[in-house]
């Protein structure tokens, strides 16, 4: 699962959101992704310590496996999640 916490007052997070869709679509079917507004979630932000947004963290079996932070290219999103899922079959 990747989960975006983002807020919409956040100029990053906003240029992200379309590339986050494009991922979700590239990865459907094997990633769930996810968005968490940090303004109606803030406890679930606190719990992963998110201190700026927009942050991407990669969870694997409920576990955080991975944490981007800041606007990123798809090309850096989907090279995080193949680690990953090159990880899981090791």
């Amino acid at each position: 699962m990747l989960v975006d916490f983002w807020a919409p007052w956040c100029g990053p997070c906003l240029s992200l959101g379309p590339i986050v869709e494009s991922v979700a679509e590239q990865y459907a079917g094997t990633v769930q992704v996810v968005k968490l507004n940090v303004d109606d979630n803030p406890s679930i932000a606190l719990r992963y310590c998110v201190q700026a947004i927009p942050t991407l963290i990669l969870f694997r079996d409920g576990e955080e496996r991975d944490r981007l932070i800041g606007a990123r290219s798809k090309e850096a999103i989907a090279r995080t999640i193949d680690a990953q899922m090159g990880a899981a079959s090791n």
